[in-house]
């Protein structure tokens, strides 16, 4: 088992510091896989990562909500959506998003979809070129 960083993430990068294995990266290109993503096979899980994120973004795989209820003021990223997003990471960094849509209260949105893209993103993704190097 791994943990997963769900479409609930800013890019915030916190997580990044804190994982003693480095098997968290920053999608690249932003604009095709706009998450960070860990490595399945580099994770030890220790879940260092889960009290990190500002976002509240992972979770062990088998905890992935299917329902997770917003409780307002979240965003959501994932490709095709059209909102526009501008943070900062926990290094005064700047975050750009433009595949964001701010959650209203009580919606419910379903988490489990981003468990393939994590694994995707190291099977026949960048990450798996990074892997590789």
């Amino acid at each position: 088992m791994t943990y997963i960083i769900t479409s609930l993430c800013l890019r915030d990068s916190s997580c990044v510091d804190v994982c003693p294995v480095e098997c968290i990266l920053p999608g690249k290109p932003i604009d095709e896989w706009p998450l960070y993503y860990i490595d399945p096979d580099t994770c030890i899980d220790c879940g260092a990562c889960v009290p990190e994120c500002p976002f509240e973004a992972i979770f062990p795989e088998d905890e992935v909500p299917a329902a997770y209820t917003a409780k307002g003021g979240e965003f959501i990223s994932r490709l095709g959506l059209t909102e526009h997003y501008e943070g900062a990471n926990e290094h005064g960094e700047p975050v750009i998003l433009d595949c964001v849509r701010a959650l209203e209260p009580g919606e419910v949105v379903d988490l489990t979809e981003d468990i393939q893209s994590n694994y995707d993103y190291f099977t026949e993704g960048p990450g798996y070129k990074a892997l590789d190097m």
